[in-house]
């Protein structure tokens, strides 16, 4: 039994970077398009984005609006604001074709023959007074996307285990004042312990009470025990979880730290099914998502065209 036309060849659910960057590869290949997105982007609360050429320092919802721009150019792509909230695979044939039914929170039930998952995941916040005014801007995740612009500044880590010694050798290099905070959770080895007093590298294991900010501008941490630490910028290795459900609906297999698992080609266990961007990389930046995008793009081109051809 053969499978029904479908609305479209591929959905993308979201349209940050990823999500329309796989979009420009189709449209230019003449793929019917649809892009969902609900704008929850994880960078949001950041004012700049850095470490993507031509783009070094802009807005983030800047370079989304440009790129939407240009891959909207392309009449086969289409956008539209909304929420997908469940997906099925709907294949009438054990051939290698795929079909999809993709429900959407205010809105039909659409139909493509592949589906890209670009949904990003969500950082998980402490429960930390002044935590979520910070976030994004001077307490930060990556020494690649922030580091440059906190270079020399009075810096701080909030993590521990392995997590801490990752970070710390990165931020100190950047940061030589450099103070690791574990909020009551050492969990550091002697071997760890020591290579951080061998750098002058001080740790703070209370519990943290309070970040103090004015507007967003990080001036000290606040302890359990009533001791505050001045700092000009924290680092935090936060715990995270996957934005959507759809990848756990389709039983895409998820790897141990967290992302949608993908090979080469950013295509999931589930045939037909790709993913790009965050969800599926721990690499989080604006430039890795837009590669990986282009790739998973052009990867459901060609297993169009084989089906096809």
């Amino acid at each position: 039994m053969k499978n029904k036309p479908t609305d479209y060849d591929v959905i993308i659910i979201g349209g940050s970077y990823a999500g329309l960057s796989a979009a420009m590869s189709l449209g230019r290949s003449l793929r019917r398009v649809l892009i969902l997105d609900h704008g929850q982007p994880c960078n949001r609360y950041t004012p700049h984005s850095h470490n993507f050429i031509t783009h070094d320092g802009a807005v983030p919802a800047a370079i989304a609006q440009q790129a939407k721009a240009d891959v909207l150019r392309y009449p086969t792509v289409e956008y539209r604001s909304g929420k997908a909230i469940a997906v099925r695979d709907i294949s009438m044939t054990v051939e290698a074709a795929t079909q999809f039914s993709v429900a959407i929170e205010s809105g039909p039930v659409l139909t493509c023959r592949k589906v890209i998952l670009a949904t990003g995941l969500k950082d998980l916040l402490p429960d930390i007074p002044g935590f979520a005014a910070t976030w994004g801007k001077t307490v930060i995740h990556c020494p690649y996307c922030h580091g440059y612009e906190f270079r020399g500044r009075k810096t701080g880590i909030l993590a521990t285990g392995e997590k801490a010694m990752h970070l710390a050798g990165l931020v100190h290099h950047l940061s030589p004042d450099l103070t690791l905070l574990t909020n009551g959770n050492p969990e550091l080895n002697s071997e760890q312990m020591a290579k951080l007093f061998n750098r002058r590298i001080p740790i703070h294991t209370q519990a943290i009470t309070a970040l103090e900010h004015q507007d967003g501008q990080l001036r000290q941490v606040i302890f359990a025990d009533g001791t505050a630490l001045g700092l000009d910028a924290l680092y935090a290795a936060l715990p995270y979880a996957q934005q959507s459900d759809i990848p756990n609906q389709l039983s895409c297999a998820i790897t141990g730290s967290g992302h949608v698992q993908v090979d080469a080609f950013q295509q999931t266990t589930v045939p037909g099914v790709y993913a790009c961007g965050d969800n599926a990389s721990p690499m989080r930046s604006v430039a890795s998502a837009v590669a990986s995008g282009n790739l998973a793009g052009a990867m459901v081109n060609h297993h169009l065209v084989r089906e096809e051809f």
